[in-house]
Order: structure tokens, then sequence, then C-alpha cells
């Protein structure tokens, strides 16, 4: 009669466990992107009441990632999630109209800079720039901190932030040097040859419709230069030059 209770008890908790298994599976495979419609509710949760306008399911350097595209109020977000374990990857957000406000004054530099901090707190500024971008006087700072990279747009006359982007250095992939790819060190070599004396301050590999390109930022002096070179030919696809004052 014991040993009749012993086995029930045992048989008792083996189906709990199978229970709790079935109900509340582990953690890796709950986060897991299996599908869009996965990938959406994921992309909702971090920006509630938001439209989706575009997903896109690609492969960065050999990557799974889900690429979503919401609307919501006056910005447009952009959340790329790692598929294997939900992971967010970059995320970032822009106004889609700015006003020009020429009437007022230029903010100064310094209070741009004090603003760039408050915003990504222990972070570090690597460059700081202005630009004009469809009439609009622009501050573009880029940043660090932790694991992350940042790219911060400020109204350069009202001091509002209007665009915001952070992207972990991980998802940068600037050793990739397979595929045929060139490297990362060759792409800078390349752009600095363009621009000597000049100070590296970003440098990473991506994709621009399908074809591999490394993005190359230098700074020099009153200048901001921006590369995209072709990953496997070494052809420099684009290059601009923004003004720093």
């Amino acid at each position: 009669m014991k040993q009749n209770k012993t086995l029930r008890k045992i048989l008792l908790v083996i189906c709990c466990i199978c229970a709790a298994l079935l109900v509340c599976p582990n953690s890796v495979s709950a986060a897991k992107i299996k599908n869009e419609r996965q990938a959406i509710k994921l992309a909702k949760k971090d920006v509630p009441n938001a439209e989706v306008i575009e997903i896109d399911r690609d492969y960065e350097d050999g990557v799974l990632v889900y690429e979503i595209e919401l609307v919501k109020g006056s910005k447009k977000y952009n959340i790329t999630y790692r598929a294997s374990n939900g992971k967010k990857l970059a995320y970032s957000w822009e106004k889609m109209y700015v006003s020009p406000k020429r009437s007022k004054a230029m903010i100064s530099k310094s209070k741009c800079r004090r603003l760039a901090k408050k915003k990504v707190k222990s972070g570090t500024i690597l460059s700081l720039t202005r630009k004009i971008d469809d009439g609009v006087d622009i501050y573009k700072v880029k940043m660090k901190s932790g694991s992350k990279q940042y790219t911060l747009e400020y109204h350069a006359r009202t001091g509002s932030l209007i665009e915001y982007e952070w992207k972990l250095k991980t998802y940068s992939h600037t050793g990739n040097t397979g595929k045929g790819y060139i490297g990362v060190e060759k792409a800078k070599a390349i752009a600095l040859a363009k621009v000597p004396g000049a100070t590296v301050v970003k440098a990473e590999f991506d994709t621009d419709d399908g074809v591999p390109i490394y993005e190359i930022e230098l700074v020099k002096g009153n200048y901001e230069y921006d590369f995209e070179i072709h990953a496997k030919t070494g052809e420099i696809l684009k290059q601009e030059t923004d003004w720093n004052d």
C-alpha cells in the first residue's frame, strides 16, 4: 500500500512538471521571433498605439533580423530585432515634418552639447557638426555609452530633438572580413586617403538595398565627412561633407 502511495506521488509530481513546461516554456523559446506577427507584436509593445507601415525579414551578415517601421503621431520609428532571441539591435525615431523656424536665432554649440549629455547620461560625445537638411539648420551629435552608439539631431534654432537613434556596437559588424569583403580597416584607409589627417569617428558594416557597404565617418577641422564604400570592391559609392562650426 505504501509503495502504491509513493508511486502515485511520483506520478503526480511528474505530471505537474510536464504541465508547467507546456504552459510556461523556457524564456529563450518564448523570446524567439518565429514570424512577422510576433515581430509586429513586439514592436507595438515598444511603441504603444503605433501603426506598422512596413516590416522586412532579412539577413544582416548572416544574422536573421526583423526590421519594423511604425508611425505614431508626428514621428516615424524604426526598430531592428534579432530573430533568434528577440533582442533589440537598433532603435530610432524621427519627426516627419520640421519647420525651419528661420526667425529664431541659432542656439550655441555648447548648449547643444549640454542637451545631448542630458539625453544620453554618462555618454561621450564623439563629434558635433552642423548641417542644413531640407532648409532646416541641424546639429548632428555622435555619442557612445556602454554598448551603444548614438546619433542625435537637434533643431539648431529651437534646440528640440528631431531625430534619435542608437545601435548596439556588436551590431555594427566592424570586423567583417569574410565573404570576400575588403575589411573595415581597408575601408577606413580608403576614406582617409581622401581626407588625410582626419579622425575616424564611425566605421561599420551595413547593407543598402542588398549591397554590402562600409559606412565610414571622419572629422577634420570644421568638417565632417561621410563615406559609403562597397564592401567587396572598395569603390566609393557615396561621399558627403558637412560643415562643423
